[in-house]
């Protein structure tokens, strides 16, 4: 009988090899085969050559941790990655939810979007944040729209995931509608798509002009709260240091 293997589930931040931790990429390294949606498999198969590796689809997360429970079980080590963080929108709770107790699943963290994206535009998460998916794949959007409402009550920053695609583009307008409500226009928004990748585009604009720039599911949009504020091209949330320090 097969020694039963290993799961972990990785995730490899932006995809480059300098965007991972020393974690993820050793994970991969030890694995004897790598399983991931295929968008992020192209991203890490340069550094893997002669890796065995195996390509799912979109919305195939459920057959994709079965699959991994099975390869564990027959005495394989198996890396699940997914971008980012595993652990935020990404593979580690079904996974976590899937495994039977018999196979053992680490969880490898990485690099976020929204920390890769606010890194990008100078610290616009500094203070209190909140991410908030607007795929309403998964999750009621009339909960969506709750969340986004308290958050922008609690003068939240607001970092966005999956805020359009080519058959939901509303949710973005009704988002920052619902912003509007609470947040001056001037409020510094950051839009970065394809963070940490070689196509990598930012803008730092305000809420009032938001929906003027592109914006689609590889766009990470991070709406500032009542005192963020833009120096030399970069968006700062202040901590509060100017309340009890001079300088």
């Amino acid at each position: 009988m097969n020694k039963t293997g290993k799961i972990y589930v990785v995730g490899i931040g932006p995809g480059k090899k300098a965007d991972m931790t020393f974690r993820a990429y050793e994970a991969m390294e030890k694995s004897d085969i790598i399983v991931g949606y295929k968008t992020y498999m192209d991203l890490i198969k340069e550094y893997y050559p002669g890796k065995e590796m195996k390509n799912s689809q979109m919305t195939k997360e459920v057959d994709r941790c079965i699959d991994v429970l099975k390869l564990a079980k027959e005495g394989k080590n198996v890396a699940l990655i997914s971008s980012g963080d595993a652990g935020v929108y990404g593979m580690a709770g079904i996974m976590l939810e899937i495994a039977d107790g018999e196979v053992e699943v680490e969880i490898i963290p990485g690099v976020t979007a929204t920390n890769a994206a606010a890194a990008i535009v100078g610290a616009p998460v500094m203070h209190d944040y909140v991410t908030i998916s607007l795929s309403n794949l998964l999750t009621d959007w009339e909960l969506i729209k709750k969340r986004l409402e308290l958050a922008a009550q609690g003068d939240f920053v607001v970092s966005i995931y999956n805020p359009k695609s080519r058959g939901r583009v509303t949710q973005i307008e009704e988002a920052r509608e619902i912003m509007l409500k609470y947040k001056p226009k001037t409020t510094p928004v950051a839009i970065v798509r394809n963070a940490g990748r070689e196509d990598e585009e930012h803008v730092v604009t305000t809420l009032d002009e938001m929906l003027n720039h592109e914006i689609n599911m590889l766009t990470i949009v991070i709406i500032g709260n009542a005192n963020t504020f833009i120096k030399d091209g970069k968006m700062i949330t202040p901590r509060g240091y100017s309340n009890k320090y001079e300088y």
